[in-house]
């Protein structure tokens, strides 16, 4: 493979990752009603979040406009905790593989309204603030460009990695099961045997009492 075809297939992989480690949405959130927004990430990723809810009016938000965020790991740990509030952003390197979740409860308010909620979500590469690179390093647009090509390459070598873990880790566990599965099948094949041996014994000694052998 040519150098320009490398090159490009870095260039797509990144583009790829990107697109799946930066999330931005948008959705609605009624008066009295949770929800909870779940993304998959590896241990010592970096995720950043950011949520905005969008002012129907001109002017200041209303004041039932108010959410409480909560943004928890697999193992129920929490990483932010926000209440009553209308923005925010959180930020932290993860500690445990999982889905890491993020649930937003709006208030009980009467009557009933519809909130409209920003929510970006960034893990991995995708989470690294890269204007800030750019304007500490003060290199020129070359430069950043291959610092975060190089960035994404190792991001898709430590992910290619990790899954060769998994790989190995469920290889083992086939491995595993074969063998159990092999030892209740030869135990139950030597039950089998030994229960006809049982049932035969007992014929054979049933007619025998009753003289027909």
């Amino acid at each position: 493979m040519s150098t320009l075809n490398l090159g490009l297939v870095l260039i797509i992989l990144g583009f790829m990752l990107e697109t799946k480690m930066g999330e931005s949405m948008r959705f609605e959130l009624d008066s009295g009603q949770t929800k909870c927004i779940s993304e998959y990430i590896r241990t010592n990723a970096m995720s950043v979040g950011k949520f905005a809810i969008v002012n129907p009016h001109q002017g200041s938000l209303p004041h039932s406009h108010k959410i409480t965020v909560k943004v928890s790991s697999p193992y129920g740990h929490s990483y932010h905790i926000g209440e009553d509030v209308d923005s925010g952003n959180f930020a932290f390197t993860a500690t445990e593989n999982g889905g890491y979740t993020s649930c937003f409860w709006a208030i009980n308010h009467q009557p009933s309204v519809k909130i409209t909620i920003d929510f970006v979500w960034r893990t991995g590469v995708a989470a690294k603030d890269w204007s800030q690179v750019a304007k500490k390093g003060q290199v020129d647009t070359m430069e950043f460009e291959l610092k975060k090509l190089y960035d994404t390459v190792t991001y898709i070598h430590e992910e290619m990695y990790y899954l060769r873990e998994r790989e190995e880790e469920m290889q083992h566990l086939n491995k595993e099961t074969n063998s159990t599965m092999a030892a209740l099948s030869f135990f139950s094949i030597a039950l089998c045997l030994s229960v006809a041996g049982l049932q035969v014994w007992h014929l054979k000694t049933f007619f025998q009492r009753k003289k027909l052998l």
